[in-house]
């Protein structure tokens, strides 16, 4: 079952959704409500649930009806419906149109809660080691390893979508070791890195003297992954003269090297990602809409860190391991204080995924061993932490708690400052006590984290 599965109750009964709904928030899981049937395909539309309770029989559109849109739009959320008019043929009818399970109301509460375990147990995607090094289990991720699960046992193309340092190209190789084509090769090229003629070069090859330099006959990148996957990062920045040729490979399954007539069969799969909006290119012109189509066959959005503040813990911890392997044993690194994980969560990581491993290095190295606390983090970490810059709304109970705890305001009682010298010892003095933790060392002197973090950079701390 996921750690915090967000359920979706659609029901006309205001006693049973907030009944319902508090049962369900008892037992961890995020719970919104809808009134009508509407009101829950809109709810459904502007955001991503991991299950739905759905009434049968409700004012206005069904619940079958619901059900019905739903699939027919291939949304495939796990549903449960619930009915107080329990017949076989409504429950026949609910499980042909896509529901996973039907309950009649009033609903068991221990049934009720067996069900959704059951019905999210069997709905979690089923992923080997090729998606190991994919980490985060909030609903955005799950629902990127639920599309990787679908799509990489087929031969489509997929694109995926999403802002630059979130892990594209991880998902890319996780898509192809878990395709039949894992046992052959996957190649990798970023499209924005080259010029135009030595990207075409790369991809393709080249005969023998088609330019200065070319010595010998070459093959290209789709040769060399014949019958494996080629991952085209950054697509939306190639010319549309290489547009041209990249469509033909998709449609001939050939390419022809530089320098020759003579075309050359290939069979790969292709992968591609763009952090571009290729919509607006294609509407401006500067983005062939046949080759847009040709590769959006199937999409992943990939979310941003921002956006997924509950998977900055796991994520640090993934960075931590990799540190841990390639240095020696005494400069290893024991975790993270909470202090230091609610500085993390409290920032925007304009550069994503990327950024952060990064500063989990940067820690690392300050840090010299032992436990990473606040002040290891690069320092735009935890200013930007501090002024609470771009804090995203979403995430676990816990992440929203760490960053209201990390935007806090200072305390009601007024701190009042001593001398400078007496203030840093104070300070110094109340960081030790507390082991580093700057919660509790604020606490103790009476003021606020954001004010802590002020002095301590004043002070050089």
């Amino acid at each position: 079952m996921p750690e915090t599965a967000r359920i979706l109750i659609i029901d006309d009964d205001r006693a049973f959704r907030v009944g319902t709904g508090a049962l369900l928030a008892d037992e961890g899981y995020e719970v919104d409500a809808a009134p009508s049937g509407d009101a829950g395909l809109d709810m459904l539309r502007g955001g991503e649930f991991d299950m739905v309770l759905l009434d049968l029989r409700m004012e206005g559109r069904t619940g079958l009806s619901v059900l019905e849109e739903l699939r027919q739009a291939g949304n495939d959320v796990p549903v449960l419906m619930l009915t107080g008019f329990a017949t076989v043929d409504s429950a026949v009818a609910a499980l042909k149109l896509g529901a996973d399970d039907y309950l009649t109301k009033p609903c068991d509460n221990a049934l009720l809660r067996s069900k959704i375990k059951a019905i999210l147990a069997r709905r979690e995607p089923v992923l080997g080691v090729g998606a190991s090094r994919i980490v985060g289990t909030g609903t955005r991720m799950r629902e990127v390893k639920r599309a990787i699960a679908r799509v990489a046992p087929t031969e489509s193309t997929v694109l995926l979508r999403g802002a630059t340092g979130t892990g594209k190209e991880l998902i890319a190789r996780a898509l192809h070791e878990e395709s039949p084509r894992r046992g052959r090769p996957y190649v990798a090229v970023n499209c924005s890195a080259l010029a135009e003629g030595l990207l075409e070069s790369e991809l393709f090859g080249h005969a023998r003297g088609a330019f200065t330099g070319a010595v010998q006959e070459r093959k290209g990148m789709f040769e060399e992954a014949n019958h494996g996957t080629v991952f085209l990062d950054e697509i939306g920045d190639v010319s549309p003269g290489m547009q041209a040729k990249l469509l033909r490979v998709l449609q001939e399954r050939e390419v022809v090297r530089v320098g020759t007539a003579r075309p050359v069969q290939v069979d790969v799969r292709v992968v591609a990602a763009t952090h571009r909006d290729l919509e607006a290119m294609v509407e401006e012109g500067t983005f062939r809409k046949d080759l847009y189509f040709r590769l959006k066959v199937f999409q992943i959005r990939v979310p941003e860190l921002k956006d997924r503040p509950e998977d900055v813990p796991a994520l640090a911890g993934a960075a931590l391991a990799r540190w841990n392997e390639r240095v020696e044993p005494s400069r290893r690194i024991t975790g993270l204080s909470e202090d230091a994980v609610a500085v993390m969560q409290a920032y925007d990581w304009p550069g994503n995924v990327r950024e952060l491993m990064t500063a989990i290095e940067y820690a690392c190295i300050v840090c010299e061993g032992g436990r990473i606390l606040a002040h290891h983090l690069p320092e735009e970490v935890r200013e930007g932490a501090a002024a609470g810059v771009g804090a995203p709304a979403g995430g676990s109970a816990n992440g929203d708690a760490r960053r209201a705890e990390a935007r806090a305001p200072e305390p009601a009682r007024r701190y009042v400052a001593p001398g400078a010298d007496a203030e840093r010892e104070a300070i110094l003095h109340a960081l030790e006590e507390a082991d580093g933790n700057r919660t509790k060392a604020a606490a103790a002197l009476g003021m606020g984290r954001t004010t802590l973090w002020q002095k301590l950079k004043e002070y050089g701390i």
